[in-house]
């Protein structure tokens, strides 16, 4: 075991503290995932959180070089939800019990996006009662468009920052002045300004990536204070720029251990945070999202996007559940839940304690 672990407080690891967890043997590993669990049972409890996540749009202004829905990616259908199909996914969450619902999309910025989402934030609080919690994950937005979103009654926003090195996330972007790191951090602090729980994320396995950037990764997100986060391996998509380098990246298996690794230290630096189990987890290994718990995670995002539109949001290659139907997997992730010693949060937002503890400053 690495003595690290043994230490009282961990919020102040620094980066070579982080490289040296990041390295452990898989013995080791073992300890650090056991030790985060037993972090995240006494900050979080044993209970595991359901976002129902609804893929509203796949339209997408951006052209990052790692994304499937990437602008210049010709090779896929366009699609926006309707009206009702919409609701009938909002619906299913409040009869599932599900205690949020996620709404993510490519990045859309004209009036009319903005309009529709205030539209379906509105109608959600007026549909459940106020009952159901209302996550938004939609990019880049100026910080009237976040305020008038906030104001209407969406309370968490996730903005991952997919790499928080500036020269690393260059590389990973084109140049044309509609990708650029300073913006989007600028978006992180407009969120949190607002009063948000801010999300932020990663990925983990990326071209020209390393380990010193992981562990860099993990002191920006301590240092900007999030109150959740969402991070997975990089899974590569061959209609992207990047496929190029997938025979240079680390083995799967390696990605998905060092995001197991990245969840669990994250876990021991940000105790009261929550942190979702997230699907490219899955695509790996069967049992991804439930390792991932264990390894401190809390927060799990069951798709309820229409099934007829789920092979158009594909951000990366064999991603999982895409041909089944939001009700085929409800019985199915309570029992995995169980299985690996938790319980479902039914009926519950599951906001973040980091939020609050910060707010009481």
């Amino acid at each position: 075991m690495s003595t690290l672990l043994n230490k009282k407080d961990f919020y102040n690891l620094d980066k070579n503290d982080i490289i040296e967890l990041l390295q452990l043997d898989s013995d080791s590993m073992i300890d650090l995932v056991k030790k985060a669990n037993e972090i995240r049972l006494k900050y979080r409890g044993d209970k595991v959180y359901f976002r129902g996540l609804i893929e509203y749009s796949n339209i997408c202004k951006k052209n990052c070089l790692y994304c499937g829905i990437r602008s210049g990616n010709k090779n896929f259908i366009r699609y926006t939800i309707q009206d009702d199909e919409f609701f009938d996914a909002v619906k299913f969450a409040i009869r599932e019990r599900y205690g949020s619902i996620v709404i993510q999309s490519g990045e859309n910025t004209s009036p009319a996006f903005i309009d529709k989402i205030t539209e379906y934030i509105r109608e959600i609080k007026n549909i459940s009662n106020n009952k159901l919690g209302i996550t938004l994950s939609l990019g880049e937005q100026s910080f009237e468009t976040y305020k008038k979103w906030y104001d209407a009654g969406a309370h968490r926003y996730l903005l991952r920052i997919e790499e928080s090195h500036p020269e690393l996330y260059k590389k990973l972007h084109p140049q044309d002045g509609n990708h650029d790191f300073a913006a989007r951090y600028n978006c992180l602090l407009n969120l949190k300004n607002i009063g948000y729980q801010l999300g932020t994320g990663i990925m983990i396995g990326l071209p020209f990536q390393t380990i010193e950037h992981l562990a860099e990764d993990l002191i920006f997100m301590r240092d900007l204070d999030i109150d959740m986060c969402g991070m997975g391996p990089y899974i590569e998509h061959p209609d992207t720029p990047l496929y190029q380098y997938k025979d240079d990246l680390w083995p799967l298996k390696e990605r998905f251990n060092l995001t197991l690794k990245m969840i669990a230290i994250l876990r021991l630096m940000m105790p009261d945070i929550n942190i979702a189990a997230t699907t490219a987890m899955q695509a790996i290994d069967p049992m991804g999202r439930e390792k991932a718990l264990q390894a401190g995670a809390n927060v799990l995002m069951p798709n309820i996007t229409p099934k007829q539109y789920r092979e158009e949001y594909l951000l990366y290659e064999n991603k999982p559940c895409i041909d089944e139907n939001p009700d085929d997997c409800i019985s199915c992730l309570d029992a995995r839940v169980q299985m690996v010693g938790y319980q479902v949060g039914y009926d519950d937002w599951g906001d973040s304690a980091h939020y609050f503890n910060r707010k009481k400053l």
